[in-house]
């Protein structure tokens, strides 16, 4: 046996085990498969995965784990080793060349979107944002869409904690305007919004779905002068969904 150093700190090796044993053919994992696949007693590995699913890395379905997006916020070296932003990254180059705007890819985390992917436009504009930076979910069209797609008590429980703030003249002003806003995401599958993070500029999203699994939101970034209302949704809308579908494939394989 490899004799380690002092100051080697062996639980902290166990639980970085933990994480790594859900690779891409282990998603989800019960206590019994982590203890195998770590070399661990089974009692052993459920102090780790329940540590682990109170500071928010793991989530549990039943007896099931599974990781949470809170894992990205271990690095961008992290980041870019994830299937789900490799499979994007063709699809937001492919928009942002043909459309001449900036196109992303992100997740919900907590009260927050997540950038996962993006690749920016030609031009340059006044968002500055990058992989693994943060927006409040509620004010974006991104976080819209993820949020329209929890189920109801999700949902009540996110606006619960929602902190409401002007950020410009159009952002939505009470809780009330804005669940009447996640009505009509949900209604209509996809997300516009219209200066209200900043600006002169327009949001527009569409979730991600392999089969019944969500797996993030797709935007696109669109300067007020370039274009209308009417061609965001008739245009770019039915490009923007064609890539989310392709991103879908990309990352499992097309569902029958």
């Amino acid at each position: 046996m490899t004799e380690r150093a002092d100051y080697f700190v062996k639980s902290t090796a166990k639980t970085l085990d933990v994480l790594l044993a859900f690779n891409g053919g282990n998603s989800e994992m019960t206590v019994s498969q982590v203890a195998a696949a770590t070399d661990q007693t089974r009692a052993s590995a459920r102090r780790f995965l329940l540590t682990l699913a109170d500071l928010g890395y793991l989530e549990t379905n039943g007896g099931n784990f599974r990781l949470t997006p809170r894992v990205l916020d271990l690095g961008a070296s992290y980041l870019s080793g994830l299937t789900l932003p490799k499979a994007a990254t063709v699809h937001l180059e492919a928009l942002a060349r043909e459309l001449g705007e900036t196109a992303a890819l992100c997740v919900l985390e907590g009260q927050d979107i997540l950038y996962v992917e993006r690749v920016s436009s030609p031009r340059l504009h006044s968002m500055n944002v990058s992989i693994g930076n943060r927006l409040p979910a509620w004010v974006t069209s991104m976080g819209r869409v993820l949020i329209a797609a929890l189920s109801a008590e999700e949902r009540a429980a996110f606006l619960k904690d929602v902190d409401l703030r002007s950020y410009t003249e159009h952002t939505v002003g009470s809780l009330e305007q804005l669940e009447r806003e996640l009505d009509k995401v949900s209604a209509q599958g996809w997300s516009l919004v219209n200066q209200e993070l900043d600006e002169g500029l327009r949001g527009l999203a569409v979730p991600v779905y392999r089969g019944d699994q969500l797996l993030g939101a797709l935007n696109i970034s669109v300067q007020r002068g370039r274009s209308d209302l009417r061609s965001i949704t008739e245009v770019l809308l039915p490009r923007l969904r064609q890539a989310a579908n392709d991103i879908a494939d990309d990352f499992g394989g097309r569902l029958a």
